[in-house]
C-alpha cells in the first residue's frame, strides 16, 4: 500500500528528546508576539504570496554596499520566517504597504483592534487544521505499522516500537546512560528524508537519555557495527508537537547504525 505524507496542519532534525517546535502546534502565543506588527496589513487581502503579485515585487534596489547587501539579507529573512508561519495566509501586497507604512512613519491603515481580532481568527483557523490533520496522522501511523508489522523480519516490542536488523553485529549493548555514536537516515513513511547524518558526512553523538524514546529503547539493543530500521509510532517520537517538516502525530521511520558507545 502506498502511504501519502502524513498532513501538516501548515505548511537537522535529530531525534533530541526536546525541540523547539517549529509549526502552529507549538507556542502560538510567541508566533503572534513575532508576526502581530507585521500583519496590520493584512486586512482585505486575496491573492496569497507566490500567485501573480509576486512578480509586482521590487527589483531595482542597489545591491552594491554592504550596508545595502545587509539590508536586503534582513528583509529576506524576515519574509522567509513570515511566510513559513503564515504561507498561503499571507498577502503579499497588504504585507508590502504594512511594512512600508511603519517604516516611513504613516499611521496605521487597521486598527489596533482589527489588527488584533483578524489575528486571533487566524490564528485559530491555522489551530483547528494542525489539530485535524494531527488526527489523521494517527490514523494513517497506525494503519502503516499494522501493515508493517507483519512483514517477515520486522520485530514488534510491546512499547509499539519495530524494528528489522540491516547488519547484525554482536558485542556490548549501550545503557540509558551512555553516550553513543551513530549514523543514521530520518524519513516519514512516504519516504520524504527530514534529516540525515550521512548527508552531513558526519556521525551524530549525544547522551541516549536525551533523545526521543523510540530511539532510547531500541540502541540497548544493539552493538557497535549494528544497523537496524526502526518503525517508531508517534507516541515514541514527537507525539503531537509538529517539528519542522514532521508533522504532528508522524510515525516515523530510521535508519540508525551504531558506531559506538563512548
Amino acid at each position: 500500500m502506498t502511504y501519502s505524507r502524513p498532513r501538516a496542519g501548515s505548511n537537522d532534525h535529530a531525534p533530541l528528546a526536546s525541540r523547539t517546535a517549529a509549526g502552529w502546534s507549538g507556542n502560538l502565543t510567541g508566533v503572534c508576539m513575532l508576526t502581530g506588527v507585521l500583519l496590520l496589513g493584512l486586512a482585505g487581502c486575496e491573492a496569497p504570496i507566490g500567485e501573480a503579485q509576486a512578480a509586482e515585487t521590487d527589483t531595482s534596489a542597489e545591491l552594491g554596499t554592504d550596508g545595502q547587501k545587509a539590508s536586503y539579507s534582513i528583509g529576506y529573512s524576515m519574509a522567509a520566517n513570515v511566510r513559513r508561519e503564515f504561507g498561503d495566509d499571507m498577502d503579499l501586497a497588504a504585507f508590502q504597504a504594512g511594512f512600508e507604512d511603519q517604516l516611513s512613519g504613516s499611521d496605521s491603515r487597521v486598527s489596533e483592534a482589527d489588527a488584533n481580532a483578524a489575528l486571533q481568527a487566524l490564528v485559530a483557523a491555522r489551530q483547528a487544521a494542525v489539530d485535524a490533520a494531527a488526527s489523521e496522522n494517527v490514523g494513517i501511523g497506525r494503519e502503516f505499522l499494522a501493515e508493517n508489522g507483519a512483514r517477515e523480519g520486522v520485530v514488534t516490542l510491546p512499547s509499539g516500537l519495530q524494528y528489522e536488523v540491516l547488519t547484525a553485529a554482536e558485542g556490548p549493548k549501550p545503557t540509558e546512560s551512555d553516550t553513543v555514536t551513530t549514523h543514521y537516515r530520518g524519513t516519514l513513511i512516504d519516504g520524504t528524508q527530514f534529516d540525515s547524518s550521512y548527508d552531513r558526512g558526519q556521525p551524530a553523538t549525544f547522551p541516549l537519555n536525551g533523545v526521543i524514546a523510540g530511539w532510547t529503547e531500541a540502541l540497548q539493543l544493539m552493538s557497535p557495527g549494528a544497523k537496524w530500521r526502526l518503525y517508531i509510532p508517534p507516541e515514541l517520537a514527537y507525539g503531537e508537537r509538529a517539528q519542522g517538516p514532521i508533522p504532528a502525530n508522524s510515525t516515523l521511520i530510521f535508519d540508525v547504525e551504531l558506531i559506538e558507545i563512548n
